[in-house]
């Protein structure tokens, strides 16, 4: 028995419950809806980032949660960095704040269930990084997204160098990044940034219907090829074999599997657990 079997987590809709900054529930199928809600424009300020820091860890370890939509409260999705924040920092202050941002978006990045960043309004800069941290995006019609950091005088620091050329290439994120920037949905959508546009009213509805599939899916299943396609980024197609194999051996003892098996002979849709 391990640590968290002898003292089992809080379902994420406890854990999370009296954030400052965030609003978690989570629906019947297990698609969980977290909100940035700092309005107007949730800025990425220490208290934010110190809740999405939390909410990803929990998140993690919450088994019932099978896709995860991120969205945001007020005009915007993220405007970005908390500039009136910033200007108080010293270098040091700084300096730290932009590993905490970076570690945080690569905690959510490496969530074990499917997340897709309902992006209304503007998602600039960190807000940007934010939605690239995620596995899926949908992006308001009238909506603007793009990493504006080379127009302030700085570079992306929160995963947009990293994210946007595996995302697009690196002659699109080039254009992204070296103009500073920000594109239009359909710009954004050709580009390949994001997967689907909707309108403002139809964003998050459009996000949950982007995920619902998956969440319907084995979730096990579902986690064990998440981290094989992710690992399928950084290394030799040997070794990324070798890991494909290993998510597979790890789903061979499950129930699910063998629930879909029986849901086959007995010509009937399988009713997964999780398990």
């Amino acid at each position: 028995m391990t640590p968290s079997d002898s003292h089992p987590a809080l379902p994420a809709v406890e854990a999370l419950r009296g954030l400052g900054t965030l609003r978690y529930e989570q629906d019947a199928a297990g698609i969980g809806l977290l909100v940035l809600a700092r309005p107007p424009v949730n800025a990425l300020g220490r208290e934010l980032v110190t809740d999405l820091c939390r909410a990803a860890a929990v998140l993690a370890e919450d088994r019932s949660v099978r896709a995860l939509v991120l969205a945001g409260d007020g005009r915007t999705f993220c405007a970005g960095a908390d500039l009136k924040e910033r200007q108080s920092m010293t270098l040091d202050d700084v300096r730290g704040f932009v590993h905490a941002v970076s570690r945080t978006f690569q905690a959510i990045a490496e969530l074990p269930m499917p997340t897709v960043a309902a992006v209304h309004g503007t998602a600039a800069g960190g807000g940007c990084e934010l939605a690239l941290a995620c596995d899926f995006r949908v992006l308001d019609t009238d909506g603007r997204i793009g990493l504006p950091e080379t127009t302030l005088g700085i570079v992306p620091g929160a995963g947009g160098t990293q994210r946007l050329p595996r995302l697009v290439g690196s002659a699109r994120a080039k254009k992204w990044i070296f103009s500073g920037r920000l594109f239009t949905s359909a710009e954004a959508l050709a580009d390949g940034v994001v997967d689907a546009v909707a309108t403002t009213d139809r964003v998050r509805a459009v996000a949950f219907e982007f995920v619902a599939e998956m969440a319907a899916a084995a979730p096990l299943s579902v986690r064990a090829a998440k981290k094989a396609v992710h690992l399928a980024l950084s290394l030799s197609l040997e070794a990324g074999l070798a890991a494909e194999w290993q998510a597979y051996e790890s789903i061979l003892h499950t129930e699910d599997r063998l629930e879909a098996l029986a849901a086959f002979r007995e010509k009937r849709k399988p009713v997964f657990r999780g398990r």
